[in-house]
């Protein structure tokens, strides 16, 4: 696709405009997302009685949707961004809470909710509109004296995490807590207030760990050799010991046949032994690429907000990349949160989506920006 630089059509300013190699990146981690499903999602689709490429035609339909609202989304302003976000913020947190009372349970959780007969999880797309609109407050905070925009945000991180909490959903609120964090950290705090951060995240931690007896497990688990890996790590370890450096094939894994969730929070395995580790090392390399291009493009921008809300939304991005390759592979206890772009998931994906068109539409080049726009 070519634009002339004299076509000031919407769509030409967009693509002379937007960051083309993060859209790149995410259009092939998308990609490879749609083959590894195909690859993961027929054994567990035929275990639980469904047809076999059940789960695979859904994510093709997801996929292309997630992608349109990818585009729409990066067509938005700054300020348009942070106009839908508060919006969705205060949706997703009232439907959050909505699940504690009318959610169905799913293996210990409420954290779905039935609208029109489909199945949604709020607290997806309440991950990316809190980064922006605590990014709001914050940026408010500094920029108009007396404002108590600190304070505000807080307070919205407590609720949502309260809410979060009570499904319960430590990972999710792991990443909204981090995305808080990193804003924080960006926007610059005395020392003393740093260390108090510190020591409230490590709170948090020791009262998930005496609070939830599902935390407790999984800690217990990863700490104590002796009790041994749980049965979903233990078969994802044996996964990538069986795929070695080039695995063995499309479709000849064997792992896939027993773990339940090789589709969504353990696909990455089944990438490691069908693929090996060259195509695992790639699927790094890429959200790697994604988090330091972004944040490099990112910081170059002279507008607080811009540079609040792209480097969080990119944080929540890496992070949850990250937990889930981390904890497939048994480096850290397993926290249940799926792998963008790859993993099966109607709303995460279109939720992920959504927060990379918000990258994208904060990063494109505008006169106003730092660095040659």
């Amino acid at each position: 696709m070519a634009f002339p630089r004299t076509d000031t059509s919407l769509i030409s300013r967009w693509w002379w405009t937007v960051d083309r190699w993060t859209l790149a990146a995410v259009l092939m981690i998308a990609g490879i997302g749609i083959v590894l499903t195909m690859a993961a999602s027929p054994a567990v689709a035929e275990r639980i009685g469904l047809d076999t490429f059940y789960f695979a035609r859904r994510q093709s339909v997801y996929v292309p949707l997630a992608l349109a609202v990818m585009f729409v989304t990066s067509l938005l302003s700054p300020k348009g961004v942070r106009r839908c976000c508060v919006i969705g913020c205060a949706i997703a947190l009232a439907l959050t809470i909505a699940t504690l009372f009318v959610g169905p349970e799913v293996k210990g959780a409420t954290r779905w909710i039935r609208i029109g007969g489909l199945s949604l999880q709020p607290s997806e797309f309440l991950k990316p509109t809190f980064a922006v609109v605590s990014a709001w407050f914050i940026c408010a905070s500094r920029q108009e004296q007396g404002f108590p925009g600190y304070f505000i945000a807080t307070g919205l991180l407590m609720l949502c995490a309260a809410a979060l909490l009570s499904q319960p959903d430590v990972g999710t609120t792991i990443l909204i807590a981090g995305t808080w964090a990193v804003q924080i950290f960006l926007a610059g705090l005395p020392m003393i207030l740093v260390v108090l951060v510190v020591l409230m995240f490590f709170g948090g931690a020791l009262g998930a760990y005496f609070s939830f007896a599902h935390v407790r497990a999984r800690v217990d688990h990863f700490l104590d050799p002796a009790v041994g890996e749980g049965y979903q790590i233990g078969r994802a370890l044996e996964a990538f010991r069986s795929g070695g450096l080039f695995g063995r094939g499309p479709g000849e894994g064997r792992v896939k046949e027993q773990l339940p969730d090789a589709h969504a929070d353990f696909i990455f395995a089944v990438a490691g032994e069908e693929f090996g580790l060259v195509v695992c090392l790639i699927l790094v390399g890429l959200f790697a690429f994604v988090v330091l291009h972004g944040f490099g493009r990112a910081l170059k921008d002279n507008n607080l907000f811009v540079v609040l809300a792209a480097t969080s939304l990119l944080a929540q991005f890496g992070m949850q990349a990250l937990f889930n390759m981390a904890s497939t592979t048994h480096l850290i206890p397993p926290k249940g949160t799926t792998l963008p772009f790859i993993s099966y998931g109607g709303s995460a994906t279109i939720a992920l989506a959504w927060t990379m068109g918000m990258v994208l539409a904060l990063t494109r080049q505008r006169p106003d920006s730092g660095g040659e726009r």
